[in-house]
């Protein structure tokens, strides 16, 4: 599975939350995981929340072709 994200986006989280988009992917290698339309309006956005490294984990992530693009994470630390 192919991602993508901003540079800058992902920085800025590293620094404030550390999260990082790198470690996020792995939500998506079959682990368990919730996901849901996000509240938010514009682009079709998806929220998906599951465990990565023993913490509750939320990714926000669009389709972009055929690769889904991380817009923020966060989590339970």
């Amino acid at each position: 599975m192919e991602f993508e994200w901003r540079e800058a986006s992902r920085l800025e989280v590293l620094d404030a939350r550390r999260r990082d988009f790198l470690d996020g992917r792995r939500m998506f290698d079959g682990r368990p995981v919730c996901t849901a339309p996000s509240p938010r309006g514009g682009e079709d956005r998806w929220v998906s929340v599951g465990e990565l490294d023993n913490e509750i984990i939320a990714v926000v992530w669009t389709r972009l072709g055929t690769a889904i693009r991380t817009i923020t994470e966060e989590s339970s630390r």
